[in-house]
Order: C-alpha cells, then sequence, then structure tokens
C-alpha cells in the first residue's frame, strides 16, 4: 500500500520505493536506499505519513532525518496511535512537511485505516456473472462462466489476501480448494468456513493441510446453539486439525471478523454463494466486490444470483420498528464503481462501499 518517491527540487525522480511485505523495509527506507547519498537536499513523497515508532523496522521519520531529507509531502495521515507523529518529529527536526491531498492514495490506505481503528479486517467479494446477472445457472452449474485470464486473477488475489470465507453450501456443492495455485504467494491463506452446523466433511479438500497447495489453517465458523450431532460433528473436526470461532446465538458475523482481526487477519477474499454473500450485505460488512462479467445473456428466470436473503429494512430498522413497511431504494447502500478492465473476453467491474 505505502509507496515512497525521493525527487529533487526540480521534479527529477531519484529513486522509488514500495513496502513490500509484513515486516520488511517500509517504503521510505526501500527508496533511501535507492538513492544513497543523493536525498541529502531532496524531497520525499509519500502514500502515507512516515511513521515515528520503533516497531518490527525502525521509524521512518528517523530515517528521512538522518538521511538530510529537505521536505516530506505525505497524502495520508497515520491513524495508528503507536505509529502517527512522523510528521510532528519531521517538522520539529527542521524538514518542511506538508499533507497534500490524493484521492488515488487515500483509496490505498482505506483497508489499512479500517484495520487500524475498527479492528475489522478488509473485506473483498468476487463473482463471475452473465450480462443478466446470473452466476449459476437453476442446476448450480457454473464452471466456467468466466475466461482463464479472470481465473487467473482470482489465484492472484488468493495469493496476497490473509484469509478466504465461503460457505458450508459452496463446501458442499462444489468442494473447493480455497488455494492460490500457478502464482506466487506472499501468505498462505487461512481458509474461514461459514458453517453453523459443522457440517464440513472431514474429506473435504478444504480440511487438506498440503504445503504444496500454499494453505495455513481451516477455521469454521459455527453456532452457540449446537444440537448433540453438530457437537460431534465439530470435535472431529478439531481432532482433524481444523479450528472453530463461535459466531453466538444470532450467527452474526461481526464478532467472527472481530476475532479474526485480533489474529492478525487484515484483508479477508470471500468466494460464497448468494447466502453468504446477502448476509455480508445485511451486516454492512463489504468492503468491495470484483465482478467478472461473461459475454452471456442466459435468460433463466430460475437462475442463481450472487446475493439473497436480504431484508433492507431489517438492516436499517430502529428500536421504533420498520421504517417502512415495504423496501426503499434509498435504504440500500450505494456502492462506487473504482474501475472497468478487460480481461480477455470479460469485463471486470470494481465496485466499493
Amino acid at each position: 500500500m505505502v509507496g515512497c518517491v525521493i525527487a529533487k527540487a526540480d521534479g527529477e525522480v531519484i529513486a522509488e520505493g514500495f513496502h513490500r511485505t509484513c515486516g520488511g523495509p517500509h517504503a521510505e527506507v526501500e527508496a533511501l536506499r535507492a538513492a544513497g547519498t543523493r536525498a541529502r537536499g531532496a524531497t520525499a513523497l509519500v502514500t502515507l505519513e512516515p511513521c515515528a515508532h520503533q516497531g518490527r523496522t525502525g521509524p521512518c521519520a528517523d530515517a528521512l532525518i538522518a538521511a538530510g531529507i529537505a521536505r516530506v509531502l505525505y497524502a495520508v495521515a497515520d491513524p495508528n496511535p503507536l505509529a502517527g507523529g512522523g510528521a510532528a518529529r519531521l517538522a520539529a527536526r527542521g524538514v518542511q512537511t506538508e499533507r497534500f491531498a490524493h484521492p488515488g492514495a487515500e483509496e490505498l490506505a482505506r483497508p489499512f485505516i479500517k484495520r487500524v481503528t475498527t479492528g475489522l479486517p478488509w473485506v473483498s467479494a468476487k463473482w463471475a456473472q452473465s450480462i443478466d446477472g446470473a452466476v449459476a445457472l437453476a442446476n448450480a452449474q457454473s464452471k466456467w462462466l468466466s475466461g482463464a485470464r479472470s481465473r487467473g486473477m482470482v489465484h492472484r488475489e488468493r495469493g496476497r489476501v490473509d484469509a478466504i470465507l465461503t460457505g458450508i453450501g459452496t463446501v458442499l456443492e462444489d468442494d473447493p480448494m480455497l488455494t492460490p495455485r500457478g502464482v506466487r504467494v506472499l501468505r498462505a491463506p487461512r481458509r474461514i468456513i461459514f458453517d453453523p452446523e459443522a457440517r464440513t466433511p472431514l474429506e473435504a479438500r478444504v480440511c487438506s493441510r498440503s504445503s504444496a497447495d500454499s494453505v495455513a489453517e481451516t477455521i469454521v465458523l459455527v453456532s452457540a446453539e449446537r444440537d448433540g450431532a453438530a457437537q460431534r460433528r465439530l470435535e472431529r473436526l478439531r481432532a482433524h486439525g481444523v479450528e472453530a470461532i463461535d459466531l453466538g446465538p444470532n450467527e452474526t458475523l461481526r464478532p467472527a471478523l472481530v476475532e479474526l482481526g485480533a489474529r492478525g487477519v487484515a484483508t479477508v477474499l470471500v468466494e460464497a454463494g448468494g447466502g453468504l454473500i446477502g448476509r455480508l450485505l445485511q451486516e454492512r460488512l463489504l468492503d468491495e466486490a470484483w465482478v467478472f462479467v461473461a459475454p452471456l445473456l442466459i435468460g433463466d428466470d430460475l437462475a442463481l444470483r450472487c446475493a439473497r436473503g436480504v431484508d433492507w429494512n431489517a438492516a436499517t430498522r430502529s428500536s421504533d420498528g420498520p421504517t417502512s413497511s415495504g423496501t426503499e431504494l434509498s435504504a440500500i447502500p450505494r456502492a462506487r464503481l473504482l474501475g472497468v478492465r478487460r480481461r480477455g473476453d470479460d469485463t471486470l467491474l470494481h465496485f466499493r462501499y
């Protein structure tokens, strides 16, 4: 997310750097290493305010001061109370420091800001659909709506997130692996299954632990109100190495996301059917959507859709009851279209809430 450019006063770029991986050198340090002695008297432009604390790496503000940087421009203030204050430290040491507005940098920073300020991970959903909005035929057949280039991009995204979330219906219907394959993997994503009654079969591929598949642990989200049979299934899953997070009696997903955030999960990719995506929408937990539109018109009234079961009146209900007797368009959150790309014959739409 964080990038740094070091330039001379006349605008000539001397060096660039970016934060490659958690625990690695920050963007400023990468750029300063590339610039060497040419950094003295230069300007550093950074997407995020330089940090001022000693964490896994040293304070970037101190590194900029030591290198003799004369001016620092940054786009987004650091909301982390542990790391913030870099701009003030730079100014106190005589470095000209200024914040500048940059919408692109602010969009880049949104997942980080959400994680720091709420403790919740950034939740992205992806799905492929026809031109008329069908994600599968009435018989649930969906392979393959999207083309090879689109599927390759999905594997790349799997290799960049901390966790992949799906529902028990998808596990029972498709038996997915939920692993990044054929791409560079930054971290092994955890596989999260929304499975209130612990119905995940032990032989399901999401329960495998093959290092060749770049797999971390598997976690099931279960309901606190389980009958005896469900409890026995859960115990067998645990004996098989599967973790469990209790959602509580209401099966709301927010507590589970809070727990995942506490475990270091900052980004979640949702690959699920309409029921789980509908729940995320209802609870206002979906941050963005990647929609691959295939050049197909299916025209089937019984075809499956990307989301179902959402009661927007319930989502906006106050203690005095529903806001109206029927759904109002104004009650439905409107996403913003961030980008449109072509992936082979598919069209990729990128939305954010």
